[in-house]
């Protein structure tokens, strides 16, 4: 194998990644949210220094979240490709996998009193 060619493979699937990312910030109002709460934990961690297990587990929830919603915008958009039609099975398809999004989302939230209410108290 050509070792030039087998970095651009690696770089190109990382702009894909990137470009893909972006798209689903750019056309999904979740991820905006999501992203926006991304940020919140970041500098709040900051603020109230986390220790570094702390900001593993934050680390952990806020990759799971992002990425189900990652997975939730593939999943709804394929439904949309192969039913564009109203479908009753669709529907329920979309629904399911944002309500994947909502249970992570929820822990997620929960993790995060966990951690931050009791240095907020302080």
């Amino acid at each position: 194998m050509n070792p030039k060619k087998e970095c651009k493979k690696i770089i190109n699937s990382f702009k894909y990644a990137i470009q893909g990312f972006i798209s689903s910030f750019k056309t999904e109002r979740n991820m905006k949210i999501h992203v926006l709460a991304t940020i919140c934990v970041i500098i709040l961690g900051f603020v109230l220094k986390l220790n570094l297990i702390e900001w593993c587990v934050c680390t952990i929830a806020i990759a799971l979240v992002l990425s189900a919603e990652l997975f939730n915008t593939s999943i709804e958009t394929i439904v949309d490709m192969i039913s564009p039609e109203k479908n009753d099975k669709a529907k329920l398809t979309k629904d399911i996998s944002a309500a994947a999004v909502l249970a992570l989302a929820i822990g997620a939230f929960v993790i995060g009193i966990i951690i931050f209410l009791p240095k907020i108290l302080k």
